[in-house]
């Protein structure tokens, strides 16, 4: 059984997908059940990759890392979610960019995770 905001990540092609709606179903890709990735919230080595979340303006800035994570062609942030009360925002991120996002919202944030292209996906909580 699924739910809302996993993320499903297919061992064949590489296709990522977030729950949308939570239903009784498996996701498939490629003819294999896809792998459900778990939320890591606690470095373990030198690379950081929690993210930081902090008030800024009329939102949010979010880093990667106490010590800002690599943004290489082979190790990067793919994206940073922001997830709110009343919804969620997405920032996709490429090599050579900062792995920073800002959201503008007055809504609370709830949880806010990214996504590293060798080390997978990781929360704040």
């Amino acid at each position: 059984m699924t739910e809302l905001h996993q993320i499903y990540k297919c061992s064949v092609c590489g296709n990522i997908t977030s729950v949308m709606h939570s239903g009784n179903g498996k996701l498939v890709c490629c003819g294999k059940e896809m792998e459900l990735l778990i939320e890591q919230t606690a470095d373990k080595t030198t690379e950081k990759h929690v993210p930081i979340i902090e008030k800024s303006g009329k939102g949010y800035v979010v880093t990667v890392g106490s010590t800002p994570h690599p943004m290489e062609p082979n190790h990067y942030v793919e994206w940073i979610e922001l997830q709110t009360k009343n919804g969620t925002c997405l920032a996709q991120l490429k090599p050579g960019m900062a792995p920073t996002a800002y959201f503008e919202t007055d809504d609370e944030p709830v949880k806010v995770r990214e996504f590293c292209n060798i080390h997978l996906l990781w929360a704040d909580r």
